[in-house]
C-alpha cells in the first residue's frame, strides 16, 4: 500500500472483515499515533475512522470508541466521559 496516496477503501475490506469476525464488542480505537504520522497524520486517520463507523449504529460506535476500551481496562464509564459523536 502507498503510504502516501491510500483512501478509505483501501482500509475498507480490513475492517468489514474485522467487525464481522470480532464486532464492535471485541474492537477498540487506536490512534497508532505518532505511526499514523507516516502515513497522513492523526488528522487523516480520524477522518477516516469517521468515516468507516458511518455505516455502525450508535451503540456500535459507541463499543468501538468507548465501551470496549472501559471494559477491557475496567474503567470507569461515565456518559459525560462518552460525549456523541
Amino acid at each position: 500500500m502507498d503510504h502516501e496516496r491510500w483512501t478509505v477503501d483501501d482500509i475498507r475490506p480490513v475492517w468489514d472483515v474485522l467487525l464481522s469476525v470480532f464486532g464492535p464488542d471485541r474492537l477498540m480505537f487506536g490512534s497508532d499515533w505518532p505511526v499514523a504520522n507516516l502515513a497522513g497524520g492523526w488528522n487523516r486517520w480520524a477522518a477516516t475512522v469517521d468515516e468507516l463507523l458511518d455505516g455502525c449504529s450508535a451503540d456500535e460506535t459507541s463499543a468501538i470508541l468507548a465501551g470496549t476500551a472501559t471494559t477491557f481496562y475496567r474503567l470507569t464509564r461515565t456518559e459525560r466521559d462518552l460525549g456523541s459523536r
